[in-house]
């Protein structure tokens, strides 16, 4: 199977995007069937939008102090990521080596997830840290501050 990238053109239709895919298409005898699967190709600045999200909340995010055997409990940014991402919706119940059920985030890889379920991703985990942690911010406000990050990068 060949993986090719296509762009839809104004008229609606969709042409190669690249060397790669114009080859792949001139080979194509006219009119011949094709079948396809279709994914929409994931947008590297709305991952970085949903990192940059992540980020913010984390670091307004005030966990109740605590110790364990005489340490100090520390937040963790990975920890705190996959809480977040299981409390929206997007985790996977795994066992442990102590036979202990787990709960863990899905991978956000971009082979792992096509563009439309990112997106429903993305709005899962807004709600939840509009509800959990920044909760005196309405979701404009969220917005405002997510467009403000991002002129940063």
């Amino acid at each position: 199977m060949t993986s090719i990238v296509l762009l839809k053109t104004p008229g609606g239709a969709l042409a190669p995007a690249d060397a790669q895919a114009a080859e792949f298409v001139a080979k194509l005898k006219m009119g011949a069937p094709v079948r396809a699967e279709v994914k929409r190709v994931r947008n590297y600045q709305f991952h970085k939008k949903l990192f940059a999200l992540l980020n913010f909340a984390f670091e307004n995010w005030e966990p109740t102090e605590a110790t364990y055997k005489g340490q100090i409990v520390h937040k963790n940014f990975d920890q705190f990521r996959n809480d977040v991402t299981v409390l929206a919706g997007y985790g996977e119940t795994t066992m442990t080596l102590k036979q202990e059920i787990r709960v863990v985030a899905k991978s956000i890889s971009f082979g792992s997830m096509d563009q439309d379920e990112f997106d429903a991703l993305y709005g899962a985990i807004v709600n939840t840290i509009l509800k959990h942690i920044l909760t005196n911010y309405s979701r404009d406000d969220l917005d405002a501050v997510m467009e403000q990050l991002l002129g940063f990068f």
